[in-house]
């Protein structure tokens, strides 16, 4: 039965006041003030003593030498800690993190993703309130963070990473060729860890499929890796075709192409390719530095050594993860040289006890760079590769930053990690407080 036109323009209006006295009835959103801290804002060399900052909301409303009141506000007296933004891994595997390669491989695909909910959790109270994660089904657990299902750091989605036969990321049985072109998946292809791509039309394919997931960039795999099985070291990866063809599916969505690459031939093919983004870089030469600053491209190192932190491999593989290792050093003397555009990240994958000192990994850059250009790195700098994903940015707000309007991912440090790097390696003892969002997951202050 239709409305006559009275009662319907009735209703409709009814409905229209209605729906503005619920806004105009609604809560506002709770406020939170620092009181009588110092700040490291991600960018300058200093602290700023004895400032207030008033979060309103996710964001930051506001940060003012004068104090803050603000009626009903939430007040932590910080008491002169340092109040800092979260810090920004830019090479995460947030679902294989806590699981042992042997796990991944044997036990239901539930349970890792549980786990993998459970890392999350812990992953940011250890102070890491975003990664960009560069390789497994990691769309449904973004969504379940971002839903507030479970805490964890905002995350930056590539989806599976995207490998050629015998590249890094084929992880099928060793009789698993010769594969037909329609036979059937491996089954990390099948879970999302990865997936085999040959060819132009066959990048292409995959490409768009993470992109149609929620890709916010995509991983390809440009050279041989440590701990895959069948890809020496040297060997490079995938044709400048078949890489340029995963970068006009990105630019098509207004995104980019990181890949993994160790030497100077991987990482050469790939520049010409158009990608944006170096993972690793250890076994680079001079000639491929000055490629990299010339075309303003970023590098995204992780401080691999051979020391306590190492993940114990055999055969083959421990001699390629000695050759990394012993690369690590010239990587980070060239990006110094070069001024490169320098990125954080752990790559944590497979180890249960890495993942519980990501701190403690980000403290080693100490080794060539102050506690000042390290943290700069893991906050700042790290924010401004999250925002090359352009349009298909997740969380397009500023990161990595203390200033106003942007996003109010913070820790609260009982210390001063500018004079003692340390401090970030015991987030248990020393971040006392830790939000993201706008959200206190932590609060030792009460």
């Amino acid at each position: 039965m239709k409305l006559r036109p009275l009662v319907l323009a009735l209703a409709i209006t009814c409905c229209s006041l209605g729906a503005r006295e619920a806004v105009s009835q609604a809560p506002p959103p709770p406020r939170v003030v620092f009181k009588s801290v110092k700040i490291f804002d991600g960018k300058t060399d200093r602290l700023f003593e004895d400032m207030n900052v008033l979060v309103e909301g996710n964001k930051i409303a506001k940060v003012s030498k004068t104090p803050i009141d603000i009626p009903g506000a939430r007040v932590i007296q910080a008491v002169g800690r340092t109040l800092m933004p979260g810090l920004i891994d830019a090479h995460a595997h947030t679902i294989f993190e806590r699981v042992s390669q042997w796990e991944f491989f044997t036990v239901d695909i539930g349970y890792i993703h549980i786990n993998a909910a459970k890392a999350a959790e812990h992953r940011v109270m250890q102070g890491f309130t975003a990664v960009r994660d560069l390789g497994g089904p990691s769309f449904g657990l973004k969504h379940a963070i971002d839903a507030w299902m479970v805490k964890g750091p905002r995350i930056y989605p590539s989806g599976a990473t995207i490998s050629q036969t015998g590249g890094h990321g084929d992880f099928g049985a060793v009789n698993d060729v010769p594969r037909l072109t329609d036979g059937p998946l491996s089954y990390p292809e099948r879970v999302g860890a990865t997936i085999l791509a040959d060819g132009v039309d066959q990048v292409l394919l995959r490409a768009r499929e993470q992109l149609r997931q929620g890709a916010s960039q995509l991983k390809l795999m440009a050279g041989g890796g440590v701990a895959s099985a069948y890809d020496p070291l040297d060997v490079a990866q995938y044709t400048e075709a078949e890489l340029r063809a995963a970068v006009q599916a990105a630019e098509n969505w207004g995104t980019y192409v990181t890949v993994h690459a160790y030497t100077p031939r991987a990482i050469q093919t790939a520049v010409a390719a158009g990608v944006k983004c170096i993972e690793h870089g250890q076994l680079m030469d001079e000639e491929t530095a000055k490629l990299l600053a010339q075309k303003k491209i970023w590098l995204s190192l992780q401080p691999f050594l051979d020391d306590e932190d190492a993940i114990p491999m055999v055969g083959a593989n421990r001699e390629k993860q000695l050759q990394v290792a012993a690369g690590t050093d010239n990587a980070y003397k060239l990006a110094k040289k070069y001024k490169l555009k320098l990125a954080f990240g752990t790559d944590t994958l497979f180890s249960p006890k890495l993942a519980d000192s990501l701190g403690k990994q980000l403290a080693k850059l100490t080794r060539w760079f102050t506690p000042f250009e390290v943290l700069r790195m893991a906050t700042s700098t790290n924010a401004e590769l999250l925002a090359m994903s352009g349009p298909r940015n997740p969380y397009p707000g500023k990161l990595g930053v203390i200033e106003e309007g942007a996003y109010a991912d913070l820790i609260l440090v009982d210390g001063d990690p500018l004079q003692d790097i340390s401090l970030i390696a015991d987030p248990e003892q020393r971040f006392v407080v830790i939000m993201r969002d706008g959200d206190i997951l932590k609060n030792h202050l009460r």
